[in-house]
Order: C-alpha cells, then sequence, then structure tokens
C-alpha cells in the first residue's frame, strides 16, 4: 500500500514539473499554443483509450 503512495506521489511530482515546463514553452513562444493543445489532447485520447481498458480487464468485478 505504501509502494502505491510513493508512486502516486512520484507521478504527481513529474505532472507538475511537466505542466510547469509546458507553462514555460507556451509563454515564451506563444505560436505554439495551438499545436501543444491538439498534440497532448491527442495523446490523452490514446492513453484513455489504451489505459481504460486495461483497467477495466485487470480490476475484478468491473464488468
Amino acid at each position: 500500500m505504501l509502494l502505491i503512495a510513493y508512486v502516486a506521489l512520484l507521478t504527481i511530482m513529474v505532472l507538475l514539473i511537466v505542466i510547469g515546463g509546458l507553462g514555460y514553452v507556451v509563454h515564451r513562444y506563444p505560436a505554439l499554443v495551438q499545436p501543444l493543445m491538439v498534440a497532448l489532447t491527442g495523446a490523452g485520447v490514446l492513453i484513455a483509450l489504451l489505459v481504460g481498458p486495461a483497467v477495466v480487464l485487470a480490476v475484478p468485478g468491473v464488468l
């Protein structure tokens, strides 16, 4: 259980660093806002399509 907490905390920390980096890039180069939004939306959809079914199949009693 403690391992899950460490992984969750590490994931949140990494995401905060990535979001900060993206914010810096967008602030520095405003022309990149639209391409970054399209790329991040597409990446989010792909991750959801991959992780969603995996979680449903891995957790007993979901279906």
